[in-house]
């Protein structure tokens, strides 16, 4: 404790006034002058959090993202497992039909232990077995050229479903990609480009389950299917519960069931006819959301925004969320696909002296052109850089994603490697369904540039042969573009 001695004589004794006038009370410390600054940053980077939150939120739920790439993979796997069903049709019924070597009762007691879907094992028959080839047949040419695509991936993931399970033992490894895909491809909207759907929505607007019209041929499709599923559910050949669909603890009668439920009431919604005339240009489908706010009591919304139109409106919103996340769902399986290869070859002393693929090369099996096998086999130093350049491009490519030109380099690079697989090994339909899958990740100009230049190729044609057709039967010199000179005949892209 200081002494009064101690105290500092320049201060001012507690007895005495001070000389300077009072100063009135500070009501707390002064901020540091750095406080006000990061202040200013945490605020700004909290607005552009916010805004990037609401911007995906937006940009996810306003509109289907990728309708080309969709468009692509549901092409590509289309054909490849179309191609391969007429392919194999002399031999379905050894690869698939009740009386092949792997059995319908082998069949049957394998599918009572992983209880995977099938629907050849409802029955032995022959004649039911060709009923479902011939389905796998035609859903699969339907999706191809993009008719009632919504209906055909369902009856398309059945087909691929119900022939595969049947007899796991056939197949070259593209039959699982295909297998994945075709479940994936029911929850895309991959008929909005490049298919006659697309075509009948730009040519009749007022037509189809999206427009105000009737769809009779649609709504008798539905009907149909229906009835047969009501069928197969009163003969208890699906479950309701416990597992066995694709969805846990849910089973197939409820999954189908629900998408038979969802189509109806996705046509139910569907705009009427004074609201397309009231908002002509105002697409249904893809339309931005309601921000007129509610209306008054007893009167409807602006041109028509009624609560089936807010039910509508609604459901676009689902289906675009379910779209991207199913697109999202085959980006990262081909990653996967990728990468799990890549890191299972780098483990191999094959792949890592550089001989793996000179052992193919040389199995009778692989080898459609022996000449160019033996050719490619016999070079020591080409075997070692395909055999590297594999693992390096496999192993690399889920990184590229965030560099785009790296990534459509490999992209290339994978997509010719495929092709020669498919020449080199005699491989098509594991090459083609390998080559679908990396089309989702090939860029929206390309494939806006290849439908152009494909529709502009059609359309020439189209006009030489209606040119020749008029010059033969009438004898009328064609105009100069080969059409009437109306615009009538003026080529359409592929996109509508």
């Amino acid at each position: 404790m200081k002494s009064e001695t101690d105290r500092d004589p320049a201060g001012p004794s507690p007895a005495e006034p001070s000389a300077e006038p009072p100063t009135e009370a500070s009501p707390g410390p002064s901020p540091e002058p750095s406080a006000a600054p990061l202040r200013a940053v945490l605020r700004r980077s909290a607005e552009a959090a916010d805004r990037a939150m609401v911007g995906g939120i937006v940009k996810i739920t306003a509109r289907p993202l990728g309708p080309y790439q969709s468009a692509v993979v549901r092409i590509g796997f289309a054909l490849a497992w179309l191609l391969y069903l007429l392919f194999e049709w002399p031999n379905r019924h050894e690869l698939y039909g009740p009386d092949g070597p792997w059995s319908w009762e082998l069949g049957r007691r394998l599918i009572e232990t992983n209880n995977a879907f099938t629907a050849l094992m409802w029955s032995d028959s022959t004649v039911w077995f060709e009923i479902v080839y011939a389905v796998a047949v035609l859903s699969g040419a339907a999706l191809l050229v993009g008719w009632r695509t919504r209906t055909m991936s369902v009856l398309f993931m059945l087909g691929v479903l119900s022939l595969q399970n049947r007899s796991v033992f056939m197949g070259d490894g593209g039959d699982n990609v295909i297998h994945l895909m075709a479940i994936y491809l029911v929850f895309t909207r991959c008929g909005r480009v490049w298919s006659l759907d697309a075509r009948r929505r730009a040519r009749r607007p007022e037509a189809g389950p999206d427009g105000p019209g009737g769809d009779p041929v649609g709504v008798a499709l539905w009907s149909v299917l229906g009835a047969v599923l009501l069928g197969i559910t009163v003969r208890g050949d699906l479950d309701w519960f416990g597992g066995t669909g694709p969805v846990p603890f849910l089973g197939w009668a409820t999954v189908l069931w629900g998408l038979w439920l969802a189509h109806a009431l996705w046509w139910a919604v569907r705009p009427r006819p004074a609201e397309a005339a009231a908002a002509p240009s105002e697409a249904a489908d893809t339309g931005p959301a309601d921000t007129a706010g509610p209306a008054p009591e007893g009167e409807d919304r602006p041109g028509g925004r009624d609560r089936r139109t807010d039910a509508r409106r609604f459901l676009d919103v689902l289906t675009n969320v379910v779209h991207n996340a199913a697109l999202l769902v085959i980006m990262v399986e081909v990653c996967f696909i990728y990468a799990t290869a890549g890191w299972y070859k780098i483990q191999g002393s094959r792949w890592q002296d550089g001989t793996a693929l000179h052992y193919p090369l040389n199995l009778d099996y692989f080898t459609p052109w022996p000449a160019l096998s033996e050719a490619l086999g016999s070079n020591g130093v080409l075997v070692m850089l395909i055999t590297y350049g594999t693992v390096i491009v496999q192993v690399a490519f889920p990184f590229t994603l965030f560099n785009r030109r790296v990534k459509n380099v490999l992209l290339a690079v994978m997509m010719l490697e495929h092709a020669s697989i498919a020449v080199v090994l005699g491989l098509p339909f594991f090459s083609l369904a390998m080559i679908a899958a990396d089309a989702v990740f090939l860029p929206t100009a390309f494939l806006v540039w290849l439908g152009a230049r494909t529709a502009r190729n059609t359309g020439r044609l189209r006009r030489f042969a209606r040119r020749g057709e008029r010059d033969g039967a009438a004898g009328e010199p064609a105009g100069p573009d080969g059409g009437t000179g109306s615009g009538a005949d003026s080529p359409r892209t592929l996109v509508g």
